[in-house]
This record gives C-alpha cells, structure tokens and sequence, in this order.
C-alpha cells in the first residue's frame, strides 16, 4: 500500500510535525476559548478577555505536544520503513504503540504499557477504518469482462438475421 502523494522520509517528518503542531493550535484554540469563556465572570468583556487569555495561554503548550508527538511518530515511522523495506499498516500501528510508551516512558513501565496499547490500538482503527474506505470507494470501479484476445470471439449472431446496415 503505497502512498505517492507523501514527502520522502526526512521531509516527512518536518510536514509531520508542523501539521501536527498546526492541528495541536488550531483545535486547542477552539478548546481554549470556549474553556476560557465558560470559566470567566459574568459579561461579554470578561469572558471575551477570559477566551484570549486561555488562548494565549495554553494554544501553544497544545500545539507543540502535538508536534512532539507527530515528529516522533513520523521518525519511528520513518524507521520502520527503512528496516522492513516496505511501507504498510503495521508500519503506523507499531510506530503509534512505540511513540506512546516512549512518551510514557517518564510515569513508569506500567504506564508505558498502557500507552502502548493505546497508541496501537489507535493506530490499528485509523488504518483499519482507511483500508475499509479505500476498499468500498475503489468496489464502485469495478473493472468489466476481460476482451479476448481472438476477435472471433467478439462478433455476436444479430437478432436480424445476416443483414448488415454497412458493408
């Protein structure tokens, strides 16, 4: 399963990661505001000022978890396609497992464990849940009779008999 729309590997892992961090923003931005919106006193000022603040507090600290955990998922990644010679699902499932105990690695084995299963497991649905999509959106191209190569074999009998309309 081969993905031509990518970066090379050492690239991969720079788009890797400023996606991530732009997603870590962009969706901890939204989660802030209304954070800081409902946690602020009474008035459209307050919480206005209250939504900022927590953006501006908290959007980036988001942002680059996110991009730690993207840039070294994309290095597993890029790892394991180096060492296996092949780019498939198993490639994402084991580079998610390994990038959440590693980031686990500070709150004990037990903790690096569940991280583990976690990051696989979420892995294994996201791959899963994109090869049932790519299987159900390539089933409606479905490919027709294969021609044969005698050209006798083409030529049906007419349902008029031996006539021709052009000779």
């Amino acid at each position: 399963m081969e993905e031509y729309t990518r970066e090379p590997c050492p690239w991969r892992i720079v788009d890797d990661c400023g996606g991530a961090f732009t997603m870590g923003i962009i969706g901890g931005g939204i989660f802030q505001a209304i954070k800081g919106f409902r946690n602020s006193p009474q008035g459209m000022k307050h919480r206005m000022k209250g939504s900022l603040i927590s953006i501006r507090t908290r959007a980036p600290q988001l942002g680059g978890s996110f991009a730690v955990w993207g840039g070294l998922f994309s290095m597993i990644d890029c790892s394991l396609v180096k060492v296996r010679g092949k780019e498939d699902p198993w490639n994402s499932i084991t580079s998610g497992a390994m990038t959440g105990a590693i980031l686990a690695a500070r709150n004990g084995p037990v903790a690096m464990v569940g991280s583990a299963a976690m990051g696989g497991i979420l892995l294994a649905l996201i791959e899963g849940a994109g090869i049932l999509l790519t299987r159900f959106a390539s089933s409606q191209f479905v490919n027709g009779p294969p021609i044969p190569d005698d050209a006798s074999q083409l030529t049906q009998a007419s349902p008029f008999g031996s006539y021709q309309q052009y000779q």
